[in-house]
């Protein structure tokens, strides 16, 4: 779903002293391939260029070789390879919201999601998922339906916030647990596909 991410870069990519001009030249290549390829979707052209702080992750050898200028090499090369397809730079932390812990949604959603609106810009939520310490509870599962709720709620409110995205939909195939220990339960349908609470407030949150 992606163009260019730090994560996952072939070796010969990172291993490959490119210069400028070669590398450019390369990442054009890879997203105008891509794109063109599967032409009519929407694009995460630039997947997570930002550090946790807010600063460019510079140990992605696109970023150490072609400095910020790759975003734009990226979004022009996919430009021109599909016109009419939307463009996205896909990242976490930068509007409140990431893949989300049950009871840590921000209250602040909404007005950042209005905040990039203002701009000019569509919002979309994407690879949402809210995840909980195991064992599940009762009250954990309420707290994950309000928490839902809440995301699409402040979705359906601002009118340049397109869609959301959940990151896979039943705790049978969830991520979470392989990477974070002793988390899951993030998605709104339980390993046996029965409907969690959190499907409810999804529900409620786009009424």
């Amino acid at each position: 779903h992606t163009c260019t991410w730090y994560s996952q870069l072939p070796n010969w990519v990172k291993d490959g002293n490119f210069n400028a001009s070669t590398l450019t030249s390369i990442l054009q290549n890879h997203c105008s391939t891509v794109i063109s390829k599967y032409k009519g979707q929407i694009w995460d052209v630039v997947n997570e260029p930002f550090n946790e702080d807010g600063t460019f992750r510079s140990f992605a050898v696109l970023y150490d070789i072609l400095g910020k200028s790759y975003i734009d090499i990226a979004l022009q090369a996919a430009r021109v390879a599909d016109p009419n397809s939307k463009l996205y730079i896909n990242d976490y932390n930068i509007d409140g919201l990431a893949h989300l812990i049950v009871g840590s949604v921000p209250t602040t959603i909404q007005q950042n999601f209005e905040q990039f609106a203002n701009l000019g810009v569509d919002i979309a939520i994407t690879e949402l998922d809210i995840r909980m310490t195991l064992p599940v509870t009762d009250a954990k599962l309420e707290q994950q339906r309000q928490d839902y709720e809440t995301v699409t709620k402040a979705c359906n409110a601002v009118s340049r916030c397109i869609g959301v995205t959940i990151w896979d939909y039943t705790d049978k195939y969830s991520w979470i647990p392989s990477v974070f220990s002793g988390q899951g339960a993030a998605l709104p349908w339980d390993e046996n596909l029965k409907a969690k609470p959190a499907y409810d407030g999804i529900v409620s949150g786009f009424q």
